[in-house]
């Protein structure tokens, strides 16, 4: 793996804010984790060698309520297990789909200031990432 990504650049954040905000999405979230997290000087005191994996369920319990006070939840998640077409190295330790009432929703949970102090967390936890924006859709029995 050659390039991480963590957190959304600003363009990519911009874009975010540009498109429809009053109707619910889903945020499909990959996410890879690091063998031990990586806190930034200043913040080892709360995750002195913690793997990622604890640093993440620490992240994790901190948002769920946030998460569930925005009307967020999770919709789906799965384990994964192969990548079947595109690169064959890469691999992710979570996969899930999380789906908010509204794109403000999402905007008020990540700009809550208990959020805010948790997400250190989650960066210290994560190797890299996708976080892929999704309109929500009717399921069914066909692609397409």
């Amino acid at each position: 793996m050659t390039e991480a990504f963590i957190d959304p650049e600003r363009a990519q954040f911009e874009a975010f804010k540009s498109l429809e905000r009053d109707q619910p999405i889903d945020m499909l979230n990959l996410v890879r984790l690091r063998e031990v997290a990586a806190y930034p000087e200043g913040h080892d005191l709360f995750g002195k060698g913690l793997t990622g994996a604890e640093a993440y369920a620490r992240y994790g319990a901190r948002t769920g309520p946030i998460l569930s006070r925005v009307g967020g939840r999770i919709v789906w998640r799965g384990a994964f297990r192969m990548v079947l077409i595109g690169p064959g190295d890469e691999r992710w330790d979570h996969c899930f789909v999380a789906r908010y009432p509204s794109a403000h929703a999402f905007l008020e949970m990540v700009t809550d200031p208990a959020y805010r102090v948790a997400v250190v967390h989650r960066q210290a936890a994560v190797l890299t990432s996708r976080l892929i924006r999704c309109g929500v859709s009717e399921t069914g029995e066909v692609f397409g």
